[in-house]
């Protein structure tokens, strides 16, 4: 098959409600563009109609393509299993939402050509459709992400953008197990542009990110990038001494002017202090070590059950997973390990450098 210019990949979860409005929107805009194209929808493990309904939908859109995770892996598992299996030249990420505009991927594409850009944001610049609280918590956010990443990461930059094959290429050969694009994609200082937008609301079904998953990813974005929460610790035990300075200077003028210093109180408060100082570096320590951990075990992120790519060349005959299996061996089942270096030949070696 020949490869398209661009791929559009959707990360869906549950969203029978928003499919038939998110095809209305989306395939006019692609039909437009005057060049081949494809979209990967990406099932996360969904147990409603979702995957039944791109089923029915690719009868009438062959560009449509599904691709099926075996159990819901998570928002960014999803997007990890889209970039790894998309083709094009491009690849533009998108949520199902419709909160952020398909028309825009038309801009997006436009800039990225006439300057010759890998990375081009979608950057929200009107978020009144959010609640009071989430434009808050979203502020604090990528500010905060920005002190870890620095200025290349632009404030409002969400998922969705659009990348170019080197740098969808550079993503995937990280050896990430938890990745985090929002954080990744600027780290790599690929050339960039932005394509400005009003955020809307979300077009139907629910939000798939509750403050449990905000949460969640805010931990993943810190510390898959900075070992500065484990500093706390440092900033803790010297605040912890300086206080014990404090209160010693404190008590020996005390003892001196014949005053009886009360000290159950202080005492008690001391203890809790030093004690809630503790767990909280325990803790820490704790989330950095079983993430070491999960590096060790080394497992896949997601399992692909299904990849209407690959069945339709079965039903044509072969010809079509013949021509695949060279570029993308075992699409079907194939548990997506980041890419690593190549092992040397002499294990001795290998063997001494550890």
């Amino acid at each position: 098959m020949a490869v398209p210019k661009l791929s559009v990949v959707i990360p869906m979860y549950h969203e029978e409600a928003v499919l038939p409005l998110l095809v209305s929107r989306l395939r006019p805009v692609l039909d437009g563009l005057g060049r081949t194209y494809e979209v990967v929808a990406v099932d996360d493990g969904s147990r409603d109609a979702t995957a039944a309904m791109v089923t029915l939908m690719r009868a009438k859109w062959p560009e449509l393509r599904l691709v099926r995770l075996r159990r819901n892996s998570g928002h960014q598992a999803a997007l990890t299993a889209g970039l790894h299996r998309s083709r094009g030249d491009y690849v533009v990420t998108i949520d199902a939402d419709l909160q952020d505009p398909p028309e825009a991927i038309a801009e997006m594409l436009a800039l990225a050509e006439a300057q010759s850009l890998d990375i081009v944001y979608g950057v929200r610049g009107d978020r009144a459709s959010d609640t009071l609280f989430k434009r808050g918590t979203a502020n604090l956010y990528y500010r905060l992400m920005r002190r870890i990443v620095g200025n290349r990461m632009p404030l409002g930059a969400g998922d969705f953008r659009l990348l170019s094959r080197a740098m969808v290429d550079a993503l995937c050969e990280l050896p990430e197990q938890a990745p985090v694009y929002r954080l990744l994609v600027p780290w790599l200082g690929f050339p960039s542009g932005q394509v400005v937008y009003t955020r809307a609301k979300r077009a139907a079904g629910t939000s798939k990110y509750p403050l449990r998953k905000m949460i969640n990813l805010t931990v993943d974005s810190i510390i898959s990038f900075t070992a500065a929460p484990l500093r706390l610790g440092i900033w803790l035990g010297a605040l912890g001494a300086l206080a014990c300075v404090i209160a010693a200077v404190k008590v020996l003028v005390a003892y001196f002017q014949g005053t009886v210093v009360p000290g159950w109180t202080s005492l008690s408060l001391v203890v809790l202090f030093l004690g809630a100082c503790q767990l909280i570096c325990l803790g820490l320590l704790g989330e950095y070590v079983g993430r070491i951990y999960q590096g060790i075990q080394a497992r896949p992120g997601y399992f692909v059950g299904e990849d209407s790519l690959a069945e339709g060349g079965s039903r044509a005959g072969g010809a079509l997973r013949d021509e695949l299996s060279a570029e993308e061996p075992d699409l079907s089942d194939e548990p997506v390990r980041p890419r690593r270096p190549a092992v040397p030949a002499d294990g001795a070696a290998t063997r001494s450098r550890g």
